[in-house]
């Protein structure tokens, strides 16, 4: 069953906030490198790939069910500048945006009675907690380290033991 018009319009717009997301990530990723901390500046690279995941597994809903998505235009994103901790404020600042879009997009399915939709949204929800949750603990735990050096490389080179596909 093809996805109305006004659905269609909604999950293209949650695949460009995806793809938007990924960059990001990227802008992030390259801030962290540039503070000498590559094992945070990994973990967000890898945050940019997923989001791609993410932005691709909406697109293939949407071609499933018929439709052509389109992708919008995407906003560049801010330079947080070299400090740590505002990286990953800005990172789940824009997680958080993400999730209300999703939530608003669940909303939106069920609205429109289009219950094939649901069980994806769901899965994206879960999701979304999770990413949330990680982003809040790495920030719990930078601001317990404060100014100590040795900590920040402690977190830098725990981060930077993430692989794709991991759900750190």
């Amino acid at each position: 069953m093809m996805l109305n018009d006004t659905l269609a319009k909604a999950f293209s717009d949650q695949i460009t906030l995806e793809i938007e997301s990924s960059v990001a990530y990227l802008q992030l990723a390259i801030a962290l490198e540039d503070a000498n901390l590559p094992g945070m500046a990994s973990w967000m690279r890898i945050q940019s790939d997923e989001e791609r995941v993410h932005a691709a597994k909406f697109i293939d809903h949407v071609t499933a069910r018929g439709n052509r998505p389109q992708i919008g235009d995407i906003s560049a994103p801010q330079d947080p500048g070299a400090e740590v901790v505002t990286a990953f404020e800005a990172a789940l600042v824009h997680e958080q945006k993400v999730s209300e879009s999703i939530r608003a997009l669940y909303r939106l399915a069920q609205a429109e009675g289009d219950i094939d939709s649901l069980p994806l949204l769901s899965w994206f929800i879960e999701e979304q907690i999770e990413e949330e949750s990680t982003v809040s603990e790495i920030l719990g735990r930078l601001h317990l380290i404060g100014d100590d050096g040795p900590g920040l490389l402690r977190l830098d080179g725990e981060l930077g033991a993430r692989s794709p596909g991991s759900d750190a």
